[in-house]
C-alpha cells in the first residue's frame, strides 16, 4: 500500500532515511511551509524565506525524479499551521498504510510528532537521521561513565573513526589540535577576501516576496539575501571557500572587524544544517586540499573540527541531555535581554556592529556570537531562555540542536560545565586585542570604572563577585578569583556596585 513520507524544511537531501525505499509509482512526499515552525520564535525574515525557498527548490528536484509530492504553500489557505495538521490532512486526503519520516532535529517537534504517531490509528516508521556523522547510540557510549564531556577527546574519537588528518593511528602533523595558532587579529591593511554571494533565483525571490507580506514585523532585512537555496548553489559557495578562503581561516578565523561580516569564514552553515551539503564530504574535500598543498594544516584542522568536532559534539549534548537541559541556570541569571540586542542603538561599537550585520545578513560568524553578544549577556545575567530566543529568532543557521548548547552551554555557562570547563567572560581588552572596533568607540577600552568605561570592563569584576558560591573553586577561574580577592573587602563592593549601575544603566532589567 501507498507509503506518505514527511520531508521537513531541514532535511533536503537525497540521503534522507524517509526516502529510503521509495516508489515513486505509489508513495507521496509531503512538504509543508506552515507557521508554527517560522513563529514558535519570531524567526529572522531571511531565516523563513531561506527554509521555504529551499523546500520549494528541493521539491522541484523531486518531481524532477518523478516523485510525487503534496506540497502545501505558506499562503495555501487550507494550511493548518502545523506539521502534525499537514500529517493529519493528508492521511484525510487519500489511503496510506503508513508514513514515515527521519527524526527531527529538535525536541519539541519530537514531541509533537510521537504524540501524532500515538494517535495516528496506522503505523509510524521514525526512522535515524544519517546525515550526521556520530549517531546518537555512539554519542551515549562515548559519554557513558565519564565525569566530564569534553569536545576534545570527543573529537580525536571521531577523527579516528572517520580517518581524517590522521597518519596511521596519529594526528597528521602530529598534534590533534592546531587552535594556539588560529587566535590572531587581522593585520593593519589586510582586507578579508572578496565572498560569494548567491543571486536569489525565481523561487527564492517568490519566498521572500511571501515573507514580507506575511511576516513583516518580523526581525531583519531581506534586501542582502545570499545563501544558497539549492544543493548546486551550496556547492559554488563551498567550492569558493575551499579555493580561495579556507587558507586564511586558520590564522583569522577568531579575527573581528567592523563592516567585515564574513572574514574569512565559511558561510555553509546554512546549507549544513539544511542538507543541501554532507558534512563528511565537506570534511573529506578540505582535508584533501590540505594534502594538494593548497591551505596549511592549522586552516584545514581548524575548520574540519568545526564540523567534525565541534558540530557532532553540540547534537550530540543536546540530544543526550534533552528536554531538561532547556531548564538549566546554573548561574541563578535574573535579568532581560536590552533592547538594543534588537535595534542596534546602543554606543558600544562592537555590539551595534554584530547586531546591525545579524539584522542585515542574518549572521555573524562564532567569535561575533560568542565573545561580543554571548559574553556580554552572561556578565549582564540575563536570563537563558531569553538569549535561548534571541539567538533562535535572528540567525538563519540557528536550529534548537545546535544552538541551544553553544548558548547555554558555551556563551552562558547555564549547564554549569557540561559544554566547556569555565564562563567565557572576558573584559574589554579580549575585544581590543581580536578587533578594530575599540578605537573609534565612544567608550574607553582602558578605563575599569565609571560612565566613559567599557561595560565589559565595568562588568567583569562584578560578575566574578556576584557568582563567587558558584563559580570560586573552578579551577580555570583560580587566577582571576585569586586577583579579586587581593583586592579587599572594600573595592570588591564597590567592583559589585559598579556592575550593578552598568547592568542598570543598559537596561538588562530585572525579570518579573
Amino acid at each position: 500500500m501507498a507509503v506518505l513520507r514527511l520531508v521537513l524544511g531541514d532535511q533536503l537531501s537525497d540521503r534522507l532515511t524517509a526516502l529510503e525505499g521509495l516508489d515513486p509509482a505509489a508513495d507521496t512526499v509531503l512538504m509543508a511551509e506552515v507557521r508554527a515552525e517560522a513563529t514558535y520564535v519570531r524567526h529572522h525574515k531571511q531565516k523563513i524565506a531561506l527554509v521555504f525557498a529551499a523546500m520549494r527548490n528541493h521539491a522541484e528536484r523531486l518531481r524532477a525524479r518523478g516523485v510525487r509530492v503534496r506540497y502545501v504553500a505558506i499562503d495555501d489557505p487550507d494550511n493548518s499551521g502545523s506539521i502534525t495538521g499537514e500529517l493529519a490532512r493528508a492521511l484525510d486526503a487519500g489511503p496510506y498504510g503508513r508514513v514515515v519520516l527521519t527524526e527531527c532535529g529538535e525536541w519539541r517537534l519530537a514531541e509533537h510528532l510521537a504524540a501524532f504517531a500515538e494517535g495516528a490509528g496506522l503505523p509510524v516508521e521514525i526512522r535515524e537521521d544519517r546525515r550526521f556523522i556520530c549517531s546518537h547510540d555512539r554519542f551515549r557510549r562515548w559519554a557513558s561513565g565519564k565525569s566530564q564531556l569534553r569536545m576534545e577527546f570527543f573529537y580525536r574519537e571521531m577523527r579516528r573513526a572517520t580517518g581524517l588528518l590522521m597518519d596511521g593511528d596519529q594526528p597528521e602533523g602530529g598534534r590533534w589540535n592546531y587552535d594556539a595558532e588560529n587566535r590572531k587579529k587581522a593585520p593593519r591593511g589586510v582586507k578579508p577576501p572578496q565572498r560569494l554571494r548567491i543571486t536569489p533565483n525565481a523561487i527564492a525571490q517568490g519566498a521572500m516576496a511571501d515573507v514580507a507580506c506575511l511576516f513583516p514585523d518580523h526581525f531583519g532585512a531581506l534586501h542582502d539575501f545570499g545563501w544558497p537555496t539549492t544543493a548546486e548553489e551550496a556547492e559554488t559557495v563551498l567550492e569558493d571557500f575551499l579555493a580561495n578562503i579556507l587558507p586564511g581561516f586558520g590564522d583569522w578565523q577568531d579575527a573581528m572587524a567592523e563592516d567585515q561580516p564574513w572574514m574569512w569564514h565559511g558561510l555553509i552553515s546554512t546549507s549544513l544544517n539544511l542538507g543541501l551539503l554532507d558534512p563528511v564530504d565537506v570534511c573529506r574535500r578540505a582535508e584533501a586540499v590540505y594534502r594538494a598543498g593548497r591551505a596549511p594544516l592549522n586552516a584545514v584542522e581548524g575548520f574540519i573540527r568545526q564540523i567534525l568536532g565541534w558540530r557532532e559534539f553540540v547534537r550530540g549534548i543536546y540530544w543526550l541531555k534533552a528536554p531538561e537541559y532547556r531548564a538549566r541556570n546554573f548561574l541563578d541569571a535574573d535579568r532581560n535581554l536590552p533592547w538594543f540586542y534588537w535595534s542596534g542603538e546602543t554606543d558600544m561599537a562592537c555590539v551595534a556592529d554584530v547586531v546591525r550585520t545579524t539584522r542585515e545578513n542574518a549572521y555573524a560568524h562564532h567569535i561575533q556570537r560568542l565573545m561580543v553578544t554571548g559574553n556580554l549577556a552572561l556578565l549582564l545575567g540575563v536570563h537563558p531562555d531569553a538569549v535561548d530566543d534571541w539567538y533562535m529568532a535572528v540567525y538563519a543557521d540557528a536550529y534548537e540542536w545546535v544552538e541551544m548548547p553553544n548558548t547555554r552551554g558555551m556563551a552562558l555557562f547555564a549547564d554549569g560545565g557540561i559544554v566547556g570547563s569555565k564562563p567565557y567572560a572576558a573584559s574589554g581588552a579580549y575585544i581590543d586585542r581580536m578587533s578594530d572596533y575599540c578605537g573609534g568607540c565612544r567608550y574607553d577600552v582602558k578605563s575599569k570604572s565609571g560612565d566613559a568605561a567599557c561595560p565589559f570592563n565595568r562588568l567583569y569584576w562584578g560578575f566574578l563577585e556576584r557568582n563567587r558560591g558558584r563559580l570560586r573553586d573552578n579551577p580555570r577561574l583560580a587566577m582571576p578569583y585569586r586577583t579579586l580577592d587581593g583586592f579587599g573587602e572594600a573595592k570588591r563592593a564597590a567592583l559589585a556596585a559598579e556592575a550593578e549601575a552598568c547592568r542598570t544603566l543598559l537596561g538588562a532589567t530585572p525579570r518579573d
